[in-house]
This record gives structure tokens, C-alpha cells and sequence, in this order.
């Protein structure tokens, strides 16, 4: 849906406390996600890194609370996403859209760790930090304005699905992993992701549905989305920078 066709849709009275600090508490969260230090990233922690590498056999538990984990402080995963549902009214195309994701997620996770497939992480990252630039432009009606061309949205979000998971892998083939148990212990972690994908879009959710009831939204959704765009850029620097730093 376009900036212009959203904010035709008539706004429901709130209370003056909420209209004035909704915006506010979004901005705040995008760059607090953005400014988060890099153990928070689209990579492993230290800690987790040692566990990963440190264990053998079926560990079923502590993998799903790895994928959680990996999915609520994934900042590029929660960027997309936020991009992905701005503009999304009903719990149908909520549903529809997250599905294609984890399914293109899940699917360059697995096939991407268990064939071996390898590809420069910081190339793959700044094609994800693109896909939050992508969404930004797209919710801003940009590829209609500029080119009079619309992009199927489904397909897009599919298509960077695969990116999202493919980055992580990249990440995982860097560890030392144990093959003892390694497809369901991958299985389990995509089974983590989707519960973290479910606890950080319930929070989503009802922080935009706050924001959707008041004025403010109608004024600033133009501002939120541009906000969004500069931090898919921030993203996108931060890892060509590192590879032109650190070779491929």
C-alpha cells in the first residue's frame, strides 16, 4: 500500500499524551536498533559462538533459544520487517507477508550450512541492509513516482527472505560446528526464529496500531519511512566499509 492511498484512511481519536509521544518512541527504537553494538548484529555473539562451537549432539532446547534470541536483537531482521508490515492493516497480509519471509529465511539458512554454500558475509549483509532501503522507497511510492513501475511486493520480500537467512549463514559457516546433530539442531534454531519473529512483531504490532490511531501517523509516516531508508544506508556503509577494510 502507498504513502498516499494510507494516509486517505480517516484517523481515530487518541489521547493527547499518546499523539504526542508515539513518533517519538518509534524514531527512538529505529535508532536505538541502529546504534546497537555490533554483538547485537546480524552475527554471532561470543558467548554464543563458545556454545555453538563447544557442543555436540542433538541440543534441541538451547538451539530454539539461540534462533529467538538471534531474531529479537537481529536489528536488519526487525529494520525489514518494520518496513515490511508499516503500511499493512490486516492480520491476513501480516501473516501472508511474515510466511514468505521465514520461508525464504529458513530455507538460505538450512541449504546455505548444510551444502557448504559460502559467499562474502559483508557483501551479503549490505544486500540486506539494501533490502531495508528497498522497503523504505517502496513505502514511500517511490518506484511508482520515478519509474511509473510498482515491484510485486510478495515476491520481493520472498526473494530478500533469502537474503536475510543466507547472511546468518554465512555467519554460522564461520564457527567450528560439530555434524553430530547439526540438521536438527539448524532446525530447531529456524524454529526459534519464528518464535522471536512472533514475540518482536507483537510488540511491533502494538506499537504501530497506537501510532495508526492518532493525527500524527497521517503527518509523519513520510518522516518514519525516510528515517528507515537512512538507516538501511547506515547499514549498507557500515558493511562495504568493512569489506574494502578487511578484503573479501
Amino acid at each position: 500500500m502507498s504513502v498516499a492511498a494510507a494516509l486517505s484512511r480517516p484517523a481515530a481519536e487518541a489521547q493527547p499524551l499518546l499523539r504526542r509521544l508515539a513518533l517519538p518512541l518509534l524514531m527512538f527504537a529505529l535508532l536505538l536498533i541502529v546504534g546497537g553494538s555490533e554483538a547485537l548484529a546480524h552475527g554471532v555473539s561470543n558467548a554464543d559462538k563458545n556454545f555453538i562451537e563447544g557442543t555436540s549432539g542433538r541440543n534441541i532446547i538451547p538451539f530454539i533459544y539461540l534462533g529467538a534470541k538471534h531474531m529479537v536483537t537481529g536489528y536488519d531482521h526487525l529494520l525489514f520487517l518494520f518496513g515490511v508490515i508499516f503500511f499493512l492493516y490486516r492480520m491476513k497480509e501480516v501473516w501472508t507477508y511474515v510466511t514468505l519471509f521465514a520461508i525464504g529465511h529458513s530455507t538460505t539458512l538450512l541449504l546455505g550450512v548444510m551444502l557448504g554454500v559460502r559467499a562474502n558475509p559483508y557483501i551479503v549483509d549490505a544486500i540486506i541492509g539494501l533490502s531495508v532501503v528497498y522497503k523504505a522507497l517502496d513505502n514511500l511510492d517511490a518506484f511508482h513516482t520515478l519509474f511509473n513501475y510498482v515491484p510485486n511486493q510478495k515476491a520481493a520480500v520472498l526473494v530478500f527472505g533469502f537474503f536475510h537467512g543466507f547472511g546468518l549463514a554465512t555467519k554460522i559457516q564461520e564457527l567450528s560446528l560439530s555434524r553430530d546433530g547439526l540438521f536438527p539442531n539448524l532446525v530447531s534454531f529456524n524454529v526459534g526464529v519464528e518464535i522471536g519473529q512472533l514475540m518482536a512483531l507483537t510488540v511491533i504490532l502494538i506499537a504501530m496500531n497506537l501510532w495508526r490511531m492518532s493525527d500524527s501517523f497521517r503527518r509523519n509516516a513520510v518522516v518514519a519511512n525516510s528515517v528507515l531508508m537512512s538507516a538501511g544506508l547506515v547499514l549498507v556503509g557500515y558493511q562495504l566499509t568493512r569489506f574494502f577494510q578487511q578484503g573479501a
